[in-house]
């Protein structure tokens, strides 16, 4: 049959085999089944349901989510999960029952969550994207991503739902963690190499899978920081801020793109046609599959209330543009309801199953549908992807204090490590991860003990306190074995490893639910938004406890999302921001605080000094105002900002020509210098400002940065090209436009700390 000679053009293939399916099977190929639940793996046996044979004989079944997934919401576990090989050899298996029990023989669209590692058993756990971001190093993302799509495309995933590309307003947000900050320049930076490492030169080869761009968009923007929430926010910002990153990776080629679930002005994304067919598909060109959220759909008849029943609103999310729909509920029972009774055209289903054949082919699944359970065993956790996610790690993590007392010497002195997150593996693993094994972890207390391997009496360890829980009786040892220290390294934060309670889940969509659960600590991730940004539980008078001792106390922060707390700002000796390091964490924490490693990580997210601050993100308008009665509106720590155990210097700041025409280019150049006595590496960051427009301006906006490694003593000219792309906004005509006048051109250590000059923009 033609639909499988890979010799001919994809649209032809597509075409052919679209016109011998039936309605019934045009249906299937937009349903989404949760993947996990069509088999039962028992002593190292594949078993299908009888539930999903019978679904995949009638034609019902067009791709699975999650096959491989493990956390407690599938609840999949180390103890009842399949590992590497194993799980290679269930999805072999359920696409070998597809292939020999369909008519058709249509491959399963295999997705799996990959945000920051494959959601699966015995997959590396690289950190979360919100350390990703401080790191300001795309290329070692890219390689980063080039190893998550092989370790997820060698088990027979085919698609990830990341990288997620919100732009972040509100940290109390619990899914900051997920994100990579809230500059939408830096966030389209990372989102074209994501698209470039995931999938690949080439999409149907055994290391690629396809990037599915979410959340489209303005999900970062919530009201109040609550997940889902309404978004309030004009058009000029939709299309400069949030949209920014999605059309940087739409051009980069992604196939792939997830709508948030949140309504702008009224009107959810899920049924939103303006955003998902004039502008992504029209405006944008985009050509790929659109795929929902889990329970997107029913929240239109359920939640936002802008459908009356299940099959309204399934009409509305596919006449709006969306292909797929995770977990299929709705789609599986209305969309051939509403074929028959002629509420929806037919060429509307053959239009989405169109998009989503066309994926399929471009993986190369109808030629190669299998997966390679003998490559699996050999690539997924490898020793070199477990070196790649400590080295990303180390350049993420941010020194925000030093009073002198690091780096620590490996030689000398006595350790307290203390603190509720100091020794425990899942705290630092972020939302999104499966099970781990303990030895797979390396935790704070782990990498101290690995730098003093040889004197293992010089490190004493007590956890304090919990993150949440409110009891101090863990204070007392904490308080003798700091009193026995000569340095007190005290790990603090918060947690996202979701809660084991009953009832914690929700079924519908596997965000994790506030509860009263004593036994769980989490205080971050999906579904877990906060009123505060103050340390959870004790752990602040645990702080208070410490100091008085006069010892030197080092904070670490493991955590998803900015703490607020001044007193601990103002008293500790150094303070690192480690966010959730991953796997390896512990061990890029010790290599830091013992100065094998040079900090180099900046912050992509201003810090607030209290939450009343918020929302406090640098891309503020001039106008926006200046104080609070109690104080001004400065951030604690500003974006950008990061210190070093060596000193930069910069000088020499250029700009050739001084005028150029709208169209024009201009030449950027900065001299910097290592002027410390160690090597270490620098964020040379570019702003601008438009100085005088039609419309209000940011006070300063990221258009451009550089990471570099400097000896001590070494000078580097960077440069950067700035062009009409970078000086433009959305104008009265909502078009983007560069206006003649003078822009103050930035480049610094952080936004607060540049050298300034000024480029003239001519007349026509």
């Amino acid at each position: 049959m033609l639909y499988r000679d890979h010799t001919k053009p994809i649209g032809e293939r597509t075409e052919h085999l679209l016109g011998l399916m039936t309605p019934e099977e045009k249906v299937g190929q937009l349903i989404q089944l949760f993947g996990w639940q069509t088999y039962e793996y028992r002593e190292g046996n594949v078993e299908l349901t009888d539930d999903f044979k019978r679904r995949v004989r009638e034609g019902g079944v067009g791709a699975l989510y999650g096959t491989l997934r493990a956390d407690p919401w599938t609840g999949v576990t180390l103890e009842n999960g399949p590992g590497p090989r194993a799980g290679a050899e269930a999805v072999n298996a359920i696409q070998r029952y597809v292939l020999e029990h369909s008519r058709l023989g249509i491959p399963l669209l295999i997705g799996e969550e990959c945000s920051h590692g494959h959601m699966a058993i015995g997959a590396t756990v690289f950190p979360v994207p919100l350390l990703i971001g401080s790191t300001w190093n795309v290329d070692l993302y890219r390689e980063m991503c080039r190893a998550v799509a092989l370790e997820t495309r060698a088990q027979g995933g085919a698609v990830t739902y990341s990288p997620v590309l919100d732009v972040v307003r509100d940290p109390r947000w619990g899914r900051t963690e997920e994100c990579f900050g809230e500059d939408p320049y830096l966030i389209g930076e990372f989102a074209v190499a994501s698209v470039e490492g995931l999938q690949g030169d080439e999409l149907s080869s055994g290391s690629s899978v396809g990037a599915t761009l979410k959340h489209f968009v303005a999900y970062g923007s919530s009201e109040g920081g609550r997940n889902a929430g309404p978004v309030h926010i004009g058009k000029r910002e939709l299309l400069e801020v949030d949209m920014y990153p999605f059309r940087k990776a739409v051009e980069a080629g992604a196939v792939s793109i997830m709508p948030a679930y949140n309504e702008i002005d009224g009107v959810p994304c899920t049924s939103n046609r303006e955003l998902l067919q004039d502008v992504l598909r029209g405006e944008w060109g985009f050509g790929g599959m659109i795929i929902t959220d889990c329970g997107a759909i029913d929240m239109l008849a359920s939640g936002h209330d802008t459908a009356d029943g299940g099959e309204e609103a399934a009409v509305q999310a596919v006449q709006a543009g969306i292909d797929m729909e995770m977990s299929g509920e709705m789609f599986g029972r209305y969309l051939l309801q509403a074929l028959r009774s002629g509420r929806l055209e037919e060429k509307t289903v053959d239009e989405a199953a169109a998009r989503v054949l066309d994926l399929k082919f471009r993986l190369g699944l109808f030629e190669q549908p299998f997966a390679d359970p003998d490559r699996a065993e050999q690539v997924i956790g490898s020793p070199e992807h477990a070196e790649l996610a400590r080295a990303i790690a180390a350049e993420g993590i941010v020194l925000l204090k030093n009073n002198g007392v690091l780096p620590l010497s490996a030689s000398q002195g006595k350790v307290a490590v203390i603190g509720p997150n100091a020794d425990v593996s899942y705290n630092q693993l972020g939302d999104y991860t499966s099970p781990q094994r303990r030895d797979r972890v390396a935790t704070v207390l782990d990498g101290i003990r690995g730098k003093l391997s040889g004197e293992p009496e010089r490190v004493r360890y007590a956890p304090g306190c919990r993150i949440k829980d409110t009891s101090t009786e863990g204070f007392e040892p904490a308080l003798q074995a700091a009193a026995w220290a000569d340095t007190i390294v005290l790990v603090l934060g918060g947690s996202s490893a979701r809660d084991f309670g009953e009832g914690s889940i929700d079924l519908r969509t596997g965000a994790s639910k506030v509860t009263e659960n004593e036994l769980s600590d989490m205080d971050c991730g999906e579904g877990i938004d906060r009123m505060s940004l103050h340390l959870s539980g004790v752990q602040l008078e645990l702080m208070k406890q410490l100091k008085p001792l006069g010892k030197p106390v080092v904070v670490v922060y493991i955590n998803g999302r900015p703490v607020a707390e001044p007193w601990i700002d103002e008293q500790a000796d150094a303070i690192l921001e480690a966010w959730y390091p991953g796997q390896e964490g512990g061990h890029a924490v010790a290599d830091i605080l013992y100065g094998d490693v040079n900090p180099s990580g900046r912050l992509t997210l201003s810090f607030p000094v209290d939450a009343g601050q918020l929302p406090v993100y640098y891309l503020g308008k001039r106008s926006r105002g200046a104080r609070y009665l109690e104080g001004d509106s400065q951030p604690r720590y500003p974006f950008g900002f990061g210190l070093s155990y060596t000193e930069f210097s910069y000088s020499g700041l250029q700009v050739e020509p001084a005028e150029i025409r709208a169209d024009g280019t201009a030449e950027v150049t900065v001299e910097v210098e290592n002027t410390g006595s160690r090597g270490g590496a620098e964020v040379v960051q570019l702003y601008i400002s438009d100085l005088v427009s039609r419309v209000t301006r940011p006070a300063a906006e990221l258009k451009g940065f550089r990471k570099i490694y400097l000896e001590p003593g070494e000078k580097q000219t960077v440069t950067f090209k700035l062009n009409a792309g970078q000086l433009s906004y959305i104008g009265t005509e909502y078009k983007p436009v560069v206006e003649p006048g003078t822009f103050r051109i930035r480049v610094g250590r952080n936004v607060n700390d540049t050298l300034d000059t000024d480029l003239a923009v001519l007349e026509e």
